[in-house]
């Protein structure tokens, strides 16, 4: 009796297969929510891309070509073509969405093994992507300030109050964009949590 309980007690509190079996199931729940995450950020990321992508207006405004004569009404259009800070955003979202599908695969490989030079690897990219990204977002979001607002000093109307669709394609992109970049953060976050826990032993 004294030695079953012995045996009993060292596989509870000495590291035994209980404690392990916790580690490996702990494990497990990072693991599934990490891949949660990821198939999230494609997600998140193509959605952005393809809001951005397809992001054009035509609209007849009026334009004066001599103050003193009536204006011409003439089709203008809008197009994410038209300005490099559009452009990045979608380029943006587009590796993003790439790697977070590679980092996919990634993470799976990794899983359950005991190198931790993978999961540094995609950590080191995952805070790359995340700058890309809040770049793309701040380089989108300065150009449509300007674009809802105008800036009186250098004489740049507003144009949002014309391309109402056009901007409002641009803030939902930008939108998706943000949530996309918090989910790579919460990447960053699982990954450290998960090698500070170290490899099973």
């Amino acid at each position: 009796m004294e030695s079953q309980y012995i045996v009993g007690k060292s596989n509870t509190d000495g590291g035994g297969m209980p404690e392990k079996e916790v580690r490996v199931a702990n494990q497990r729940r990072v693991g599934s929510c990490e891949s949660l995450v990821r198939v999230l950020a494609v997600l998140l990321t193509l959605a952005a891309a393809i809001v951005q992508g397809l992001n054009k207006q035509t609209k007849v405004a009026p334009i004066k070509v001599v103050p003193t004569l009536p204006a011409i009404y003439i089709p203008v259009t809008a197009k994410w073509q038209y300005l490099s800070a559009f452009a990045y955003l979608l380029v943006a979202n587009v590796i993003a969405c790439v790697y977070a599908a590679f980092s996919l695969v990634l993470s799976f490989a990794n899983r359950g093994t005991k190198k931790s030079s993978l999961g540094l690897f995609i950590i080191v990219l995952d805070i790359l992507i995340v700058g890309v990204l809040f770049s793309a977002i701040g380089a989108a979001m300065a150009i449509g300030l300007i674009g809802y607002h105008g800036n009186s000093h250098v004489q740049w109307n507003k144009v949002c109050n014309v391309f109402d669709r056009f901007c409002h394609q641009v803030i939902a992109s930008v939108v998706l964009t943000q949530f996309a970049a918090l989910a790579f953060i919460f990447l960053v976050v699982l990954a450290i949590l998960r090698l500070n826990r170290g490899p099973l032993k």
